[in-house]
This record gives structure tokens, C-alpha cells and sequence, in this order.
């Protein structure tokens, strides 16, 4: 999401020079913003407020010293975007027993699988959800969500062949409280457009039962449409915060800079993949971050602690202080690093890197795909060689290359590989302890910097520009 935009701010913050921000030398600047702004589908009343506030802040402001204009600019910019995306982080409002979630929006937006995505989240932070079958008009509906419950392992309520809303809704309430659910998640109808039927029908829901949260599911990529959308749904039922799905398949992200703004109401949460434990808490600054190039360590940091396990971690650690690594070991650690996320996700994490959205996507197609052609080949060795890498030799070699349906080449240059990682590995003394003073095994980001001379170093940077040389090269 915003890599286009994300792309163009950080190219054109980079050409600010002088001494001083000046409206002269800034006029170029605000052009090329207001033009990256409109290209990425941002809502036109939204250009002008962030135009407008970005000229008040950046004229005539001295350049502090040691800090060039550039890097002025990037500071007023990225205030301004934590502004225009809500200011801070609102979490869901969990009172009332149960606790009330209704789920809006129009057909298509992702509102189902939202709810299931929502009961996965809630449930990790442990409360106990119960999903509830409100759609009683589209075909399948209620058959989806029962379908993704049995998915998540998460009950869902229902009265077979009723219609009446309102009966469905008390039920489960009196079900909940029954059964000790502390969270009813209410996915309710959506229409192709909003009609009358469809807000009186959740008016009254809103009105009998007061939820607590009334989020607004949005699909990213309907760009302006999601305006106009949010703010007829505001506009009806008050609406305590907005859902944006779909985040990972848009790449303009006019949407996210433009719903906040021109409703007034916060994002709470945000979809970033099809996975159905891929609904993420949306945190302003964060995502001011990364739009313009600075990462975001902190949800890096926090994704490692929910997917690092640390009794495996130790295991590990113990092994590759040892050089017992074996091939076992790599698929294991091969696992956990893809609960991560693609590899193009966690390389826009990373603060500096400055690689374009397409380089990315070129080097996590690669990355994967040799991973892919790894775990063959692994897969195709006998238990005793994944377990004893000093076993293999060259009548081996043949064996598995004939096995996996490689070139031996291919498997000469897999060994090498594997055995230069597990060098690596003993050698690295500053591993102690990264995966162990952390809850969850999550693995000590600070110490990554002394690693290879760094991810942000001359020779981090210079490794990744060339392996993106050589993928384009052999594309």
C-alpha cells in the first residue's frame, strides 16, 4: 500500500537544497506533492488541507544545524501525514457485558471475513468472541461465516430460516451471556448501494442494543467511492471508526489519507492480506513512517514476539553456537520467518532501504522461489543426512539431485550456501542472546545493525543492490 505515493514524496523531498525553505524553493516541492497526492486518489478537499498546512509550517523556517532542508522537510511532512491519518492510535472499545462489535458496509467490502479476521485478533488477546449471522438476505452468507468460524475454531450464532434481525441479535446476547462470550461480533447486511431498507434495519439494531463499536468496513481500492461511503454511514448511524481492507492490494492508498480526514472518525483496524490472521491495530505514525521511507521497527518488533517461539529460538541459538545447525533447523527457521509475511512486507519495514516497490516484489519473488527449491531439495535428503550435514558428500550429491529433479549444479551451489550460512552462524558472536531477553523468543532488532555491517551500512545496502542487479539480470 502507498508504495506509488510512498515512491514519489520520498523523491521529491530529496530534491530540496538551500540553505533556508523558502516559498520559491518550496513551490516545486508543493506542486509535485499536490500532484503525487491527487495521482494516488487522495480526495481533493484533503490535497488542499495538507497542501495548505505543509506551506504554513515549511515557509521561512530556518534549517537547524547539522539537518539540510531536505530532512526538514521530510519532519513537517510526516507530522502532517500523522494528522491527516487520525493523529494517534484508538483501540476497540470492549465495555458492555457482552461486549457489542456491529460490522458494516456494502457487499464486497471484506465485512465477512473482516468479523473472522476480528474473532482470530480478539481471541489472541484473549477475550472469547462469538460471531454472529446478521446477513440474512445475500445467498451463502450465513453458510460463509459459519465456514471461516469452523476455520478459527470460533462458534457461530444463528436461527435457521429467520429473517427478523432483531430476534437474531437478542438471542445471541442471551446465548453469550448463557455460554460466557464476552464479545459479540455482529456481521450484519450489506447492500450494493445504500438504501433506505438497509439503514433502517440497522438503525434499529443500533438503537434496541447499543453496540459499543460501529466499524465501517471499506475496501481500499474503491478510492473516492470510499468517501462518499464512510460519510453516508457516519452520517446515519454515528459511526465509531473505519476497517480498511484490501490495504495489500492497493498501491496508491488514497483512501486510508482520505476516509479519516473527511469523517472524522478514526482507523481502528486495517486487512493487509487474505490470511485470516491478517487484521492489524492502525497506528498513524507508523504508517506516516513508511510512506516516507523511515520503516516501521516497531510493528517489525512486535510481529517477531507474536511469531517467534522461544523454546525453538534457544534450540537454535544453542545449536548454531555449537555448528550443530542442520537442515532440519533451516526449514524450521524457514517456517517462523514466513509467519512474517512476504518478504517484500518485511523489507518495507525496514528503516532505509529506499528500494522501489518493484525491486522489492523482485527480490521476495526470488527470495521465495529459492526457498521453495531449498525445502525440494531438503525434502528429497533421507532423515540422517537432514539431521548430519557433514554426511553429505559427492554419490549423495547425485542421489538427491535425481531425487528433486535438479540440476547437481544447483545442488553443489545449495550446499555451499547452506554450509557458508552455518559458518556464518558460529562465527557470530553477536547472536548471544538475541533470541532470549524478549517475550515470545522475539529476537533483539537492535543488535541487527552490528551484523554484516548493518541493513542500514554501506555494505548492507551494497549487498541488496546487488542481488537486485543480479535478479534483473537473470529475470
Amino acid at each position: 500500500m502507498f508504495e506509488s505515493l510512498s515512491e514519489k514524496l520520498q523523491g521529491i523531498i530529496s530534491k530540496t537544497g538551500s540553505k533556508e525553505l523558502t516559498s520559491e524553493n518550496m513551490q516545486d516541492a508543493l506542486r509535485e506533492i499536490r500532484r503525487a497526492l491527487l495521482e494516488a486518489d487522495v480526495n481533493l478537499r484533503v490535497v488542499k488541507s495538507f497542501i495548505s498546512a505543509i506551506k504554513d509550517k515549511a515557509e521561512g523556517e530556518k534549517v537547524l544545524q547539522g539537518v539540510n532542508p531536505s530532512q526538514q522537510l521530510v519532519k513537517i511532512v510526516h507530522d502532517e501525514l500523522i494528522e491527516l491519518l487520525g493523529n494517534e492510535q484508538k483501540p476497540l472499545d470492549f465495555s458492555g457485558n457482552p461486549n457489542l462489535i456491529m460490522m458494516l458496509g456494502l457487499q464486497g467490502s471484506g465485512k465477512t471475513t473482516s468479523s473472522a479476521k476480528l474473532a482470530v485478533k480478539l481471541k489472541k488477546e484473549g477475550r472469547n468472541p462469538l460471531l454472529v449471522a446478521c446477513d440474512v438476505y445475500r445467498p451463502a452468507a450465513i453458510s460463509q461465516l459459519q465456514t471461516l468460524g469452523k476455520d478459527i475454531e470460533t462458534e457461530v450464532f444463528t436461527i435457521p430460516d429467520c429473517k427478523d434481525v432483531q430476534q437474531i441479535v437478542n438471542g445471541a446476547i442471551n446465548y453469550a451471556k448463557e455460554k460466557g462470550f464476552n464479545t459479540i461480533i455482529l456481521d450484519t447486511a450489506g447492500r450494493l448501494q445504500i438504501d433506505t431498507e438497509m439503514m433502517a434495519e440497522l438503525l434499529l439494531i443500533d438503537r434496541i442494543f447499543k453496540p459499543a463499536e460501529k466499524l465501517l468496513v471499506i475496501d481500499a481500492m474503491t478510492g473516492q467511492e470510499a468517501v462518499n461511503v464512510a460519510e453516508n454511514f457516519d452520517a446515519q448511524l454515528g459511526l465509531t471508526g473505519l476497517v480498511l481492507t484490501k490495504l495489500d492490494g492497493d498501491s496508491r492508498g488514497g483512501a486510508a489519507l482520505s476516509v479519516a480526514y473527511c469523517t472524522g472518525k478514526p482507523i481502528k483496524l486495517t486487512g493487509t492480506g487474505e490470511k485470516l490472521n491478517a487484521l492489524e491495530d492502525f497506528y498513524p505514525e507508523r504508517m506516516a513512517s513508511r510512506i516516507l521511507g523511515m520503516g516501521d521497527i516497531v510493528s517489525l518488533v512486535e510481529r517477531a514476539q507474536e511469531v517467534f517461539d522461544e523454546k525453538q529460538a534457544l534450540e537454535l541459538q544453542e545449536k548454531m553456537s555449537k555448528n550443530n545447525f542442520s537442515y532440519n533447523d533451516f526449514i524450521k527457521m524457514q517456517k517462523q520467518m514466513k509467519m512474517f509475511g512476504s518478504m517484500d512486507q518485511l523489507l518495507g519495514m525496514l528503516p532505509g532501504m529506499n528500494i522501489s516497490k518493484s525491486d522489492r516484489e523482485l527480490i521476495s519473488h526470488e527470495g521465495e522461489k529459492q526457498f521453495k527449491k531449498m525445502e525440494v531439495f531438503i525434502l528429497s535428503m533421507t532423515p540422517d543426512e537432514r539431521a548430519n550435514p557433514d554426511l553429505m558428500n559427492s554419490s549423495r550429491k547425485k542421489r538427491i539431485a535425481k531425487g528433486c529433479g535438479m540440476e547437481l549444479s544447483e545442488v553443489n551451489a545449495f550446499v555451499k550456501q547452506f554450509e557458508q550460512m552455518r559458518a556464518m552462524m558460529k562465527g557470530m558472536t553477536d547472536m548471544k542472546g538475541m533470541f532470549s531477553k524478549f517475550k515470545g523468543g522475539m529476537p533483539d532488532l537492535s543488535k541487527l545493525g552490528n551484523l554484516g555491517g548493518g541493513i542500514n551500512g554501506k555494505l548492507g545496502k551494497h549487498a541488496v543492490n546487488k542481488a537486485i542487479k543480479m535478479m534483473r539480470k537473470f529475470k
